[in-house]
């Protein structure tokens, strides 16, 4: 199992708290093994993370465009990885990255507010042995956005049970009534920090 479920899951947890017209809960159909609904699961110490953490992402990668119809948005994602659609989201996977782009409704834009009050709340009932490490307001390219940087453990592999600990870098964005929710999932000790930014500073809307 790879790093790709917990974007996965979170993605539709972009919403901000009280600005979400209809909050998504947490999809049934991932493995429990993502979700700490179990005394054991949400008291999880976080993995140490790895000396050499695979998964760097290579300085002659192509990133190429992908868009979203229904998402209204746009950006550029490394070319080759694999690709999963679902109905609000779109998540890419290479090794243990991931990208996940989601299109959650919200009423209203995220702050730092309310991001701390909800989603930071929702996230931490979501994922093992979750650690915030900020939250804060950025301003990108295609637009201002609330920032979540948190790490937690990824789920057991299902054949060796290993973990790995992770962070994942969040950005919600509002424009005009629509909502989206990046998240850029790596290996802590990875060395992405070009590649996420190519990839955040790409994104647009359609």
């Amino acid at each position: 199992m790879t790093a790709a479920v917990i974007p996965a899951i979170l993605a539709g947890c972009g919403s901000s708290g009280s600005n979400v017209s209809n909050p998504q809960p947490v999809p049934s159909t991932q493995p429990a093994a993502a979700r700490s609904s179990s005394p054991a699961a949400a008291s999880q110490a976080p993995v140490p993370a790895e000396s050499n953490p695979p998964g760097d992402i290579p300085d002659t990668t192509v990133y190429v465009p992908f868009a979203s119809a229904k998402g209204h948005l746009k950006l550029n994602v490394p070319e080759g990885w694999s690709r999963r659609d679902m109905a609000t989201s779109s998540t890419f996977t290479s090794n243990l990255n991931s990208i996940s782009i989601a299109w959650p409704t919200m009423k209203a834009a995220p702050t730092v507010s309310t991001a701390r009050r909800t989603t930071v709340a929702a996230l931490s009932h979501a994922t093992l042995a979750f650690r915030m490490q900020l939250v804060r307001s950025v301003t990108l390219p295609g637009g201002p956005a609330v920032e979540i940087v948190y790490q937690v453990n990824s789920p057991p592999n299902a054949v060796t049970g290993r973990q790995y600990r992770l962070v994942i870098e969040r950005f919600e964005f509002f424009s005009r009534g629509r909502g989206a929710v990046l998240s850029l999932s790596s290996a802590v000790g990875s060395d992405n920090v070009d590649p996420w930014r190519i990839v955040s500073e790409s994104f647009r809307w359609r």
